[in-house]
């Protein structure tokens, strides 16, 4: 692994946009391959920065703060930790795959390549971009970005596939995709197109070859025929009946129009190019706020525990004199 580069792969976007089969494609290269999704880096960036503070706060980090070690430092070792863990145990990994014989044969193989790079397709990282950039300060994104309306269809038919309700109903799935893309194009506008890339489901579809030499540029690997292979396969796609309608009169319209109308505007502009330092600001804020939450919820509660006990006793004492009152 002398020569490997330490810069992850996350394809991002809404659920039920293409991520699981560009992650796929991806996976076939020669020099990258697919992780499962994982949902947890985010987090733990979010918890190890809580630990931090609260640390801090409490002089239990004098051994980091003697030392200057501050805390994205800190974060950058753990992410390249987690980079050579997971680098070194890619053949365990494939055996595990190897060993599922309904899995279909292009996730199962194990390639000869000692691939120095790997991609995580988990669409909530939508919601971690910032976290995920003081874990990986290289790492770079992918936006897949598909027409809300099939990914809303796709939503509320996944169970017929999973048997796992991913959304409660129609205004939820439309709530979901404006979460997670909204999160995305914040991250290309703090970024800059040299680490978000946004790639629209329809390219994927329509154009395979001109997309996938196109992420493959982005992400600075050379292209590969071998990419193409997963296109060539449906998977995870649930089965959508023909006549299946998603609009239901309790839905919130409003939700509706406003996604609509974000799809529209993102599909017809241009992508951005440059970075901004107020949208990387608001998002540093964002994830300070966070973190302050979470730093002093356990001082919250236990303040909120102690109001309960004094008013317990306080509405004790006075049953008893209520009660003394009573039998004079």
């Amino acid at each position: 692994m002398q020569n490997k580069v330490n810069r992850p792969i996350f394809v991002v976007g809404s659920p039920r946009s293409g991520t699981s089969i560009l992650t796929w494609c991806l996976g076939q290269h020669p020099n990258i391959f697919a992780v499962p999704e994982s949902n947890w880096m985010g987090d733990f960036v979010v918890n190890t920065a809580v630990v931090y503070q609260v640390g801090a706060a409490r002089g239990h980090l004098s051994i980091l703060s003697a030392m200057d070690i501050s805390r994205d430092e800190l974060l950058a070792n753990f992410g390249r930790t987690i980079d050579d863990l997971i680098l070194s145990h890619r053949l365990d990994l494939e055996k595990t795959r190897a060993a599922i014989p309904s899995l279909p044969e292009f996730m199962r193989r194990s390639l000869p390549e000692a691939r120095t790079r790997w991609v995580d397709g988990t669409p909530e990282y939508s919601l971690h971009i910032y976290a995920l950039k003081k874990l990986f300060p290289e790492a770079v994104f992918i936006h897949v970005l598909r027409d809300v309306r099939d990914v809303v269809r796709s939503m509320l038919n996944l169970h017929r596939l999973t048997g796992v309700q991913l959304v409660a109903n129609e205004e939820e799935a439309y709530s979901y995709w404006l979460r997670t893309v909204k999160a995305c194009i914040q991250a290309e506008r703090a970024y800059g197109s040299n680490a978000v890339r946004r790639l629209p489901y329809n390219a994927l579809i329509d154009h395979p070859e001109f997309a996938i030499r196109s992420m493959l540029d982005f992400v600075g690997e050379p292209f590969c025929a071998r990419c193409l292979e997963p296109l060539s396969c449906q998977i995870n796609s649930p089965d959508v009946p023909p006549d299946f309608v998603a609009e239901v009169p309790a839905t919130d319209r409003r939700i509706v129009e406003e996604a609509t109308k974000l799809y529209v505007e993102l599909r017809n502009a241009a992508e951005l190019t440059e970075s901004s330092s107020a949208a990387a600001d608001e998002m540093a804020a964002e994830f300070e706020r966070r973190v302050q939450h979470l730093a002093t919820v356990e001082d919250q509660l236990r303040n909120a525990v102690r109001t309960i006990q004094t008013l317990e006793k306080q509405c004790s004492a006075q049953k008893g004199n209520i009660r003394d009152e009573a039998l004079l």
